[in-house]
């Protein structure tokens, strides 16, 4: 009886503190828009660290982390956690994180997402989200003929590895409707291709698949990181020589790295000759679709059978924010995904069921992550974000022009990027040297340069720039610049990016 009475004081308590609990949104939201307003104004972002970098068992230190199973804080005690956290987190939107593909926030899609987490809603049906359910509709059909699909389906997606899987698993369906419900016994091994600088994601959905990694075969790309269209065409015919069925070619439009454009249109027509799916992974550079000037990279786009979109990349939609849309008509998508879930999809509902999406997805549950991307196009009109994505590329341009203006000191990766990426090599003061004397072991030292600075960079908190590797041309560490639609940057960012660079560089120990 004991256990019950404290059971019943316990439900009480909470019931009638609710109302109070509530409170906390005000002052979190005030929270945030102060962290907001350093970040978005040019003028603040030197008064501000990107993030006040902490080692974990430091960090553990200043935030109490431990979860107990009797807690009672005031509510200004839990407004005082949130704003360590806060404190300690990157603050991707100040105007100098440049360290991912994505960057500072459209206020838009932040006021849209804000929307939909407050409202809470799941995309599975029109019954528990009709406006969503219509928004996500026409934003599918928006960006199909954008993309020169005259009837295009699709969804959104937990990601652009998710989004590319769903390409993989729709090909698959296509070519072997059995394995929906047989699987893959007796089968040759499917095998797809994709170039050695794409996605991580199309090795693990083979994985996930079941086809097996082996299988998903890596094609050479050639010194612009563009997948070579001779080797594909090998491969696939080596492929079948040793007993494999392929069916799946992907082209990456906006490689991470480097920003490649594969050739769709030569893909396209290996694709057709062997009668393969083809996909092409744009969740770097879909947002070309979008352009005035650079529409032309994505040329082919509508003979591919499907392709993937990151809005949350280039763009400023908050994360996330994934689109996979194909071509294929007489409901391919939901056929192929389908369970027939009749608790959740009953066909005699009274309204049309037609606007019901989760029968095309493989999730249940299923954020709605078009709205925020929606709002943000009705709020500009999708023209301007063309016009934001070309001043991206055009900065990009600039900023290689900058680095070769500092020759001794920087070295581009390529000499001409594609798109809004740049890769480029620091080279301190103590190892400005001939060309003649930059041996393999010079070379191997400079690898090492990106990393240490990059140290710098945290530590600082006056610049978030990433670095990389290329195994497949055989670089070491660069750094890889990205620039995004926001910001909007002007020409004396640039100076400071590499001003930073160079006063960091100075400071480490080769």
């Amino acid at each position: 009886m004991a256990a019950s009475k404290d059971h019943s004081t316990t439900i009480n308590e909470i019931r009638d503190g609710l109302m109070d609990d509530w409170n906390v949104l005000e002052n979190v939201f005030r929270l945030l828009q102060r962290e907001d307003t350093f970040c978005m104004d040019p003028e603040k972002w030197g008064q501000q660290k990107i993030v006040p970098f902490l080692q974990p068992d430091k960090l553990k230190e200043r935030i109490n982390l431990k979860v107990r199973e009797t807690e009672n804080p005031s509510l200004a005690e839990i407004e005082k956690l949130c704003q360590e956290v806060i404190h300690y987190s990157v603050k991707t939107s100040h105007g100098r994180f440049h360290n991912q593909l994505f960057g500072q926030l459209d206020p838009f899609g932040l006021a849209g997402s804000l929307i939909t987490e407050a409202m809470n809603g799941s995309s599975y049906t029109y019954e528990v989200a009709p406006v969503f359910s219509l928004i996500e509709t026409e934003l599918i059909s928006t960006v199909s003929q954008l993309a020169g699909y005259k009837n295009g389906d699709g969804i959104f997606g937990p990601g652009g590895s998710t989004s590319n899987m769903y390409g993989m698993v729709l090909a698959r369906y296509k070519f072997a409707p059995s394995v929906k419900t047989a699987g893959m016994f007796g089968m040759k091994p499917l095998v797809l291709f994709t170039s050695d600088q794409s996605h991580y994601s199309f090795v693990k959905a083979a994985n996930w698949l079941g086809l097996g990694s082996d299988n998903c075969v890596a094609v050479k790309t050639n010194e612009r990181g563009q997948m070579r269209l001779d080797d594909l065409e090998a491969k696939i015919v080596e492929a079948k020589a040793r007993g494999g069925q392929p069916f799946f070619v992907n082209c990456t439009a906006g490689t991470t790295v480097l920003g490649a454009f594969d050739d769709i249109n030569g893909a396209a027509d290996v694709a057709e000759r062997h009668g393969l799916w083809l996909h092409v992974d744009a969740c770097l550079g879909g947002a070309v679709l979008l352009s005035h000037k650079n529409r032309s990279l994505l040329a082919g786009l509508e003979r591919a059978n499907s392709f993937a979109w990151n809005p949350h990349k280039s763009l400023g939609v908050p994360m996330q924010c994934s689109m996979f849309l194909t071509r294929e008509q007489d409901r391919l998508l939901e056929r192929c995904n389908s369970a027939e879930a009749h608790y959740l999809f009953q066909q005699d509902k009274f309204y049309d069921v037609s606007y019901d999406t989760g029968n095309k997805s493989v999730q249940c549950g299923r954020k709605i992550d078009a709205f925020k991307f929606w709002l943000m196009l009705k709020a500009r009109g999708y023209g301007k974000y063309g016009h934001l994505i070309d001043h991206a590329i055009d900065m990009s341009r600039l900023l290689e022009d900058k680095v070769r203006q500092r020759s001794d000191r920087f070295r581009l990766v390529l000499q001409r990027h594609e798109y809004s990426n740049v890769c480029f090599w620091y080279i301190p003061k103590a190892m400005r040297v001939s060309k003649k004397e930059e041996t393999p072991e010079w070379w191997e030292r400079l690898y090492t340069v990106a990393p240490k600075i990059k140290e710098q960079m945290i530590y600082s908190g006056s610049l978030m720039v990433g670095y990389s590797p290329l195994k497949s041309q055989n670089f070491g560490n660069f750094f890889r610049m990205v620039l995004t639609c926001f910001p909007v940057l002007k020409s004396e960012e640039l100076d400071f990016i590499l001003d930073e660079i160079e006063r960091l560089g100075e400071k480490i120990v080769i």
